[in-house]
């Protein structure tokens, strides 16, 4: 039988461990743990109001995106893939260089055909169109069958996320996932019941770039399973 090692706590980790519990446990406290249908409104507490699908056009492009330029009638100044630069510029035939990143599709699409007009063309139409989301990669670890680093589109929810890595193993611990996610404001770490989403009883959140999902929190390290275990509700990310 294998000896499982064990970890003496010094006090700095105990304390530690108490203040982030307490500011935790602060931050939530008051807020509701969603429950019953999905509710279809865009909730920002679940991180869904950049990729839910009921924003239109919300989608702003980034360097490592692939995209399609597609001026109607006009094929020879068409591209039909091209990835977007690290500098977010992609150059477009006649008008050289155009800034992407940052942007939706849609505003890159009405400044082409500008400049297009002005000088080239009369009445240009042009779309923009993403082929693939390079920019856009999840981590999915813990028990599931493919762990490993996934493309993902837009829109896509832990649900999703779980199906690129095949699913969870029939030993996992649905009932206890996290998804750790990197904001401007620091790190931000939600737990879900995995069981209680399939049933309609949870959101199922939408996924950012970045995001790590974890499917049983045991693979982690002591810390952080004790801070998880402090948190005193699922569905919602909490700033760390």
């Amino acid at each position: 039988m294998p000896i499982k090692a064990t970890q003496t706590r010094t006090p700095v980790y105990s304390v530690a461990l108490c203040v982030i519990a307490a500011a935790v446990s602060g931050c939530v406290a008051t807020q509701p743990v969603p429950a019953g249908a999905i509710d279809p409104v865009v909730s920002p507490a679940m991180g869904q109001v950049v990729f839910a699908p009921a924003v239109v056009d919300a989608y702003v492009l980034r360097p490592g995106d692939s995209v399609a330029v597609n001026v109607f009638g006009e094929e020879d100044i068409s591209l039909e893939s091209v990835l977007i630069a690290a500098d977010g510029v992609v150059a477009v035939p006649l008008i050289g260089d155009v800034q992407m990143a940052g942007r939706s599709s849609s505003e890159v699409g009405r400044e082409i055909e500008q400049r297009l007009g002005a000088r080239f063309l009369r009445d240009p139409r042009v779309a923009v169109n993403v082929l693939a989301y390079g920019s856009h990669l999840i981590t999915v670890e813990g028990s599931v069958e493919t762990p490993g680093v996934y493309q993902f589109a837009p829109g896509t929810r832990l649900s999703g996320g779980l199906a690129l890595a095949e699913g969870a193993t029939r030993v996992s611990d649905l009932r206890d996932v996290a998804i750790f996610r990197e904001t401007a404001a620091g790190m931000q770490v939600g737990r879900f019941d995995y069981v209680a989403v399939r049933a309609g009883q949870m959101v199922d959140p939408v996924l950012q770039p970045g995001d790590r999902i974890v499917v049983g929190t045991d693979n982690l390290s002591q810390f952080w399973q004790d801070l998880l275990r402090t948190l005193p509700a699922f569905g919602l990310f909490t700033s760390l």
